[in-house]
């Protein structure tokens, strides 16, 4: 059984109450390098479904944070997206925390998928879930110790996708208080995508720059959400693309048959309007 920490009351999509943990028996509770400061990294989204792009990210992000920060990596989190961000292709939060735990537990040691947003009644912004994780880990459990027995509170960051610095640096889009609440308070590691001009994105983020990471693609990937459905839609082959247990659960619940994708290269955000983008967090207005 996995350890659990203090339960509280959240909601389900349908309004009742249900009791709620934070899943932290992956989180790494002893630090290996003292001298360093632990991170967690966090990615919020639709999920729908998850692909080996969104959990390559984290090791890409690892990777990253070993050898150009002084970070040492601690935990790593999928924050599924509730039922109440309406958008085409939306499975229910029941089946993609469903798809997310399947992925994390068939390929990786360290990845945790909470359930805290996607049981969320109301849409939570992309502050807010970087906000519960903070208070989960630094809060409730505080922090992380190290060898020497001293604790350290948890650098917690968001990890996303180019696209989303793209629709940050876009004038309207993001309020400044959001912007200054995710990158002023807790950062954002960024990987390239294809087509985003990281460089040009990052013009009008020089405010923040000190916490933007940018991390590039050594073996491009442009895998997305979108072309998923739109292969399953049209009954051909996904396998390879996305993690075999996620493709049984997909199969088994006849997910995805028809989800009103107008094309492979439509886009949904989590958090904008007027923005669409796939599977990444643009800010609430």
């Amino acid at each position: 059984m996995s350890e659990s920490v203090p339960q509280s009351q959240a909601e389900t999509p349908g309004g009742e109450a249900q009791t709620y943990s934070f899943p932290h028996n992956r989180l790494r509770k002893v630090m290996q390098d003292p001298s360093k400061v632990p991170l967690c990294l966090v990615a919020c989204g639709s999920f729908s479904p998850i692909t080996y792009l969104h959990l390559r990210m984290f090791e890409m992000a690892a990777d990253y944070a070993k050898f150009n920060t002084d970070f040492e990596v601690v935990g790593g989190y999928l924050s599924p997206v509730s039922d109440a961000y309406k958008k085409a292709g939306l499975a229910s939060a029941e089946h993609r925390v469903g798809m997310c735990e399947l992925a994390v537990n068939h390929t990786s040691a360290w990845l945790s998928v909470d359930d805290w947003e996607a049981t969320q009644k109301a849409y939570q912004p992309t502050a807010i879930v970087l906000d519960h994780f903070d208070h989960e880990i630094n809060e409730v459990l505080g922090g992380v110790e190290t060898q020497n027995g001293e604790r350290k509170p948890v650098r917690i960051v968001l990890l996303a996708g180019a696209d989303l610095i793209q629709t940050m640096s876009t004038p309207g889009l993001w309020s400044q208080a959001d912007l200054n609440h995710i990158l002023g308070r807790y950062g954002i590691f960024v990987v390239e995508r294809k087509g985003t001009d990281i460089d040009d994105a990052l013009s009008s983020l020089r405010a923040w720059e000190d916490r933007i990471y940018v991390i590039h693609q050594l073996i491009l990937n442009d895998v997305s959400s979108t072309k998923i459905r739109l292969f399953l839609r049209r009954e051909m082959s996904v396998r390879y693309l996305i993690p075999a247990p996620v493709i049984q659960y997909i199969e088994d619940k006849q997910l995805y048959k028809d989800d009103g994708t107008a094309s492979i290269s439509e886009g949904k955000g989590k958090d904008s309007t007027k923005t669409k983008e796939d599977t990444h967090t643009p800010g609430k207005q």
